[in-house]
């Protein structure tokens, strides 16, 4: 049988950057068979069937869309009487020698046929480099994205930063640290690799603006324990990130431009409320997406990130785990901290930031009493939201969080 892409999301053209298998590999069903890299994550794809496969059809470098063959197996159809399988017809077709073997997605006829990926392909538009004038070092003399950024600090970026100030963003000036000491030099994880880039454009492109604020959730808490302990016997946990999705929600049905997104002189308005949750793994920080966060109960929400925490950090989220996103939340509770500016994840306009909360006094109109304080920091666009949305739409999800009966109001 014919092995093809699967239902990868709105991506096409996306780069092989491992190929796992080769012909005469026994694979069971969901065992990876390449590696895809998109401008947001990697990810696996896997076997449908047990078999063994009979041939390849890319290799690292070529570029596949949904429905693009990638090998074809053969599986244990042998159940068939012995009499019918001699007289079916033979599960695979040889192919010509030359065609076994596809070739690397190249740069295109204006690049002179120039071996390169799609994302250095990218990347070179970016960074304004003709990919002609890069000497590459890949299999059969393919530009790499290291050829290209050593090709960009020897010869572009010291022309760049001699522009007049405004002509653009000068790079950072590269140094040698080895004049000053031991030097180590590590890979960047692929996952910092992809998100980089993105990062950058947001922080160049959305005007940021941080607001802070506070939410007591003393009360919030006590019920969240109670809830986890019977929540443990069932093999997951209730943390407060699933009463903060909850709480959000809530809140951006009551202030819908922060559930939105901007579309030149546009806004485009959400109704549906799917909210991204940034996971910390050894290779980075993952975004996978809660969907339709308003129309479910706390306890579903945790079954849910408890799943999508564990896939992230095996790293077998999907595309389709990562799309969709129209808010954003970004914990460091469990490591600490009292305030951070986060990153808008464009193209939404605001994303919630929380830090470990804290006992603090609180004046009740007689006596301070201590309170469990959650401190609140909310990223947004300033273009869309100006700090009194901001600020009214921190302040109710502080009351929502307040008294956990708000919400299932």
């Amino acid at each position: 049988m014919d092995i093809q892409v699967p239902d990868i999301g709105d991506f096409s053209d996306v780069p092989v950057i491992e190929v796992l298998v080769a012909p005469g590999s026994v694979v069971r069903a969901e065992d990876p068979l390449i590696t895809l890299e998109t401008d947001k994550a990697t990810m696996e794809v896997p076997s449908p069937v047990d078999g063994t496969i009979v041939s390849v059809s890319v290799q690292v470098g070529d570029t596949v869309s949904q429905g693009t063959v990638i090998a074809v197996a053969e599986t244990a159809a042998a159940d068939a009487p012995a009499e019918q399988a001699e007289e079916a017809p033979a599960p695979v077709v040889e192919q010509p020698a030359e065609a076994a073997v596809a070739e690397p997605a190249t740069a295109g006829s204006e690049d002179g046929g120039l071996r390169a990926t799609p994302l250095v392909r990218r990347l070179a538009r970016e960074l304004d480099v003709d990919l002609t004038t890069v000497t590459g070092s890949g299999s059969k003399g393919r530009v790499t994205k290291q050829d290209l950024l050593s090709h960009y600090d020897r010869s572009v970026a010291p022309a760049a930063a001699a522009t007049p100030a405004g002509a653009g963003i000068p790079p950072v000036p590269e140094v040698d640290f080895s004049k000053f000491g031991p030097v180590r030099r590590v890979s960047l994880s692929r996952i910092k690799r992809i998100s980089g880039p993105h990062l950058q454009r947001s922080w160049l492109n959305v005007p940021h603006v941080t607001h802070s604020d506070e939410a007591d959730i003393t009360d919030l808490d006590a019920y969240r324990r109670e809830l986890d302990e019977a929540a443990k016997a069932e093999g997951y946990r209730v943390t407060l990130l699933s009463f903060l999705l909850k709480a959000a929600a809530a809140t951006l049905r009551k202030f819908p431009e922060v559930n939105s997104s901007l579309s030149g002189d546009e806004l485009v308005l959400k109704d549906y409320v799917h909210v991204g949750v940034a996971v910390d793994t050894p290779d980075g920080l993952v975004v996978p997406v809660v969907r339709d966060v308003d129309r479910k109960g706390i306890l579903e929400i945790s079954r849910e990130l408890a799943e999508l925490s564990a896939r992230a950090r095996e790293g077998k989220l999907t595309a389709s785990d990562m799309q969709g996103a129209t808010f954003t939340i970004s914990s460091l509770g469990g490591i600490g901290g009292t305030a951070f500016t986060p990153i808008v994840n464009a193209p939404e306009v605001a994303i919630l930031g929380v830090v470990r909360s804290k006992l603090a006094p609180v004046w009740d109109g007689e006596t301070f009493v201590p309170r469990l304080m959650l401190p609140l920091c909310l990223s947004y666009d300033h273009r869309v939201i100006d700090g009194a949305l901001a600020a009214r739409f921190t302040a109710h999800l502080a009351h929502l969080a307040a008294d956990v009966r708000r919400l299932s109001l």
